[in-house]
């Protein structure tokens, strides 16, 4: 199912909308990830903070400390050199020290620039399926475990228009991204049996962010719309007021606002 305006009209989230809930955000140092994790834990969550960067990841955990709200947890992990046993461990690492997990938002990305096919060597091509595509499919299925026993849990799969949209020199990176459509609606399949537990696919519009600068130098960044603007859709989804809403491709931005 795809859905050009998925949030219910005037949706206004509580701010105690994740209170007691610890949800997992990939990417988190910069961009999307960044500002869901601050957006999460405003709302009451403890955020797992991922990325490839540790001094990013400490600047949002600093972000996240001094404005009082619940203390996040940090896990770097370079998702382009992962194994099994490191998400394994990642799990283990949620379960033995927050003793939960509600959610997980899948935001870290590869973009590596706009090439012809013909110039794409196939360490590009599987770098880009690792980081975009296969790391989200492990980490879920690592944490799914945790996922399932939660009372209600969701996770987001952050998407690119590309992905669903394929234009010349976008390459591995829009192959990667169409992936995620098939990976969500098998997910949501598998996970049919558990009907507190979803996923579904955000596929952001043009928003400020360092993936936006790379593919569109020339566009000025304060045309377009910071990734504050997403946060409803990303609250609404992670939150308990999506339950029952599963599979679903979901295009989101201020241009899909209701």
């Amino acid at each position: 199912m795809s859905t050009e305006n998925a949030l219910p009209p005037h949706y206004l989230p509580a701010p105690d909308l994740l209170r007691g809930r610890v949800i997992l955000v990939t990417g988190a140092g910069q961009g999307i990830g960044r500002t869901a994790a601050l957006a999460f834990a405003a709302h009451g969550a403890t955020v797992v903070l991922q990325g490839r960067r540790p001094r990013k990841l400490e600047a949002v955990y600093e972000s996240i400390q001094q404005s009082g709200w619940p203390e996040p947890a940090m896990v770097p992990i370079d998702l382009n050199a992962a194994t099994d046993a490191e998400f394994e461990r990642l799990a283990d690492t949620i379960e033995v020290e927050l003793g939960r997990l509600d959610g997980i938002v899948h935001s870290a990305v590869l973009f590596d620039g706009l090439k012809r096919l013909t110039d794409l060597p196939l360490d590009h091509w599987l770098a880009a399926l690792r980081v975009n595509l296969a790391a989200p499919a492990a980490v879920n299925r690592a944490c799914g475990p945790l996922l399932a026993a939660a009372p209600d849990a969701a996770v987001i799969l952050t998407g690119e228009t590309h992905g669903l949209s394929p234009s010349a020199f976008w390459g591995a990176f829009a192959v990667s991204k169409a992936g995620l459509a098939a990976l969500t609606r098998i997910q949501a399949e598998e996970w049919a049996q558990h009907p507190h537990l979803r996923i579904n696919l955000l596929v952001p519009g043009p928003v400020r962010s360092p993936q936006r600068a790379r593919s569109h130098p020339a566009e000025a960044p304060a045309a377009l719309p910071p990734p504050e603007s997403l946060m409803p859709w990303y609250l609404y989804f992670i939150g308990p007021a999506s339950r029952g809403r599963t599979g679903e491709i979901i295009r989101c931005g201020p241009s899909a606002a209701p």
